[in-house]
């Protein structure tokens, strides 16, 4: 998990709320007085992607495909462009990432969570507000605006849930970081026969968009060392990982991130 910290002076706004089985929580540095708060549409971008995307409901639409009930084909023209989203994800970290469960369900919970925060950013900034933070269950995007210091984000010890294992300062470049593991949110990656495959138990990825750390965070999961050397050259990210025994593995620039 990430957790925003705010660190400015000024008027602040929270607004939290549940949904994709997890926990959102916006804040931001301003008072909003209009009747139709950005907050309010936030809670509504989150709420229609849960309904479309998530396995979970049986009325959804990517539960109908699942089913069987409705070809991908015949599908909306925004989930066929996040499933070709998925593709080009899959191809580029050479199947780490994939929208496809071992049982051939098309799973799209990769990418919609980032795409969801992504889309609230965008109504933020349309809105006039120019310094926030998003955090969705451990995805955190910010605008730091004319914050005077930036935001911070505490990363979880992956072993001690109550515990930080460390912190990142947000940049203007480097405004998102995701994490990803089993112990954060459950068994949401395939690999192999299961996850004691797995090198890594905990992903933190820092990145110029939430969508790249989200994606990056599950692949470097599910890819190991590899992926995560192959990050290092051919992204613009920043990864900081946890192996089976503990020990830390980062990319080159990861401490600059570092709260000096």
């Amino acid at each position: 998990m990430t957790l925003c910290r705010e660190r400015a002076a000024g008027r602040r706004q929270i607004h939290v709320f549940e949904t994709m089985g997890t926990t959102v929580s916006v804040l931001v540095d301003a008072d909003i007085l209009s009747a139709e708060s950005p907050l309010e549409r936030v809670e509504e971008v989150f709420s229609a992607a849960d309904s479309r995307y998530s396995l979970y409901r049986r009325e959804s639409e990517l539960s109908q495909i699942a089913a069987g009930a409705l070809p991908l084909s015949e599908s909306s023209e925004e989930l066929r462009q996040m499933y070709e989203l998925a593709i080009s994800w899959r191809n580029a970290t050479s199947g780490a990432f994939t929208p496809h469960r071992g049982d051939g369900v098309i799973d799209l919970s990769g990418l919609v969570k980032g795409w969801a925060i992504a889309r609230s950013g965008d109504i933020l900034t349309a809105s006039g507000l120019n310094s926030w933070c998003i955090n969705a269950g451990g995805d955190v995007l910010t605008s730091a605006g004319s914050r005077i210091r930036p935001w911070v984000v505490g990363i979880v010890d992956a072993e001690d849930r109550t515990k930080l294992m460390t912190s990142v300062v947000m940049t203007e470049k480097h405004p998102a970081v995701a994490t990803s593991g089993s112990t954060e949110r459950g068994a949401h990656i395939w690999k192999g026969t299961g996850e004691s495959d797995f090198d890594f138990v905990q992903v933190s990825v820092l990145a110029p968009d939430i969508v790249t750390a989200d994606v990056l965070a599950t692949a470097i999961i599910a890819g190991g060392p590899d992926l995560l050397d192959f990050t290092a050259t051919n992204w613009d990210a920043e990864a900081l990982a946890v192996d089976r025994n503990g020990i830390l593995r980062a990319t080159p620039g990861f401490r600059a991130f570092l709260p000096t």
